[in-house]
């Protein structure tokens, strides 16, 4: 979290804007997320497109997002803007960290526990949007926010807002490029191959900073579901539901015991939602901190006293 530009809004619709979510190094997320507060003291998150992309296509796709129900989305409650002001979205505010943040937090790539179990859920969370015949044609990093209770992805149709299909889409603004599949970037509609691609790219930054690794510089376990997600041919890539039986977590070992410090608190009972997944202490910190700067921000400002 990051504290408001000159150029950023002091409001979006009739909210407050509190603080940027992402910091100064992630201006190339997809949009812009911010921080806001209502007039009852509700602190929500909203989104608005970047200044260089269409307003319009982006409203299309917040629409979208809106109207969807795939556990893992990060929701969107309404959408607002119009002729006077830029198009917008809020939903509901919980301390989340990009997953760029995540990693600067932590000092580098996360541990291999951790990206086995983001993979996972990412991967679970792709597969039920597919089974319902929703793309999320926005997978990057920046679109991934960690919290305590599981990953959220959000930057819905990302690719879609950037360019109508059969327009090139490489080089655009708001698109990482090491994660957008070939036929996407090319101008080709948006389809599942295109977020397996981009969630090996998403993985392979979690493991090593960067979205287009060297083979050999990937974890052993994420060698084969990287390579295969990164394959030029969106027919020899995995579906989602089988990158989710390759990286689905086992129960802790000896080896590396699930402790308060870098897990979340695990659900009594699975849930439709998105499920904990362990965070290592320094992310946890990062989100603890976020939380109290939110809180700080919403102290009442005392009333003007008559003077004497």
């Amino acid at each position: 979290m990051d504290a408001l530009r000159h150029d950023d809004p002091a409001r979006v619709g009739a909210y407050v804007a509190l603080a940027r979510l992402d910091a100064e190094p992630d201006s190339t997320a997809p949009e812009r997320r911010f921080v806001v507060r209502d007039g009852d003291g509700r602190t929500l998150l909203a989104r608005l497109p970047r200044p260089d992309t269409d307003p319009t296509r982006w409203a299309v796709e917040a629409e979208g997002a809106r109207r969807l129900s795939v556990p893992g989305f990060l929701p969107v409650g309404e959408v607002g803007g119009g002729a006077a002001e830029l198009p917008w979205c809020t939903g509901p505010y919980v301390p989340a960290l990009p997953l760029p943040a995540a990693l600067r937090a932590h000092g580098g790539p996360l541990p291999d526990p951790v990206v086995r179990a983001l993979g996972a859920a990412l991967a679970r969370t792709l597969a039920t949007a597919h089974a319902q015949g929703v793309a999320h044609a926005g997978l990057s990093p920046a679109a991934v926010l960690l919290t305590t209770d599981g990953p959220r992805l959000g930057c819905f149709g990302a690719v879609r807002a950037a360019a109508p299909d059969g327009v090139q889409r490489s080089g655009l603004p708001g698109l990482d490029s090491g994660c957008l599949a070939p036929e996407q970037a090319a101008g080709g509609r948006p389809l599942p191959p295109g977020d397996v691609y981009a969630l090996g790219a998403v993985l392979a930054y979690a493991a090593t900073g960067h979205t287009v690794p060297e083979r050999d510089e990937l974890p052993s376990f994420l060698r084969e579901p990287v390579t295969g997600c990164l394959a030029r041919d969106p027919e020899r890539r995995p579906q989602a539901y089988e990158l989710l039986a390759l990286l689905e977590p086992t129960a802790p070992t000896a080896a590396h015991e699930a402790t308060v410090l870098d897990t979340a608190t695990p659900s009594p009972s699975p849930s439709p939602g998105p499920r904990p997944i362990p965070l290592p202490a320094s992310v946890v910190v990062a989100l603890a901190h976020q939380s109290a700067q939110v809180l700080a921000a919403e102290l009442p400002v005392p009333a003007s006293r008559t003077r004497h």
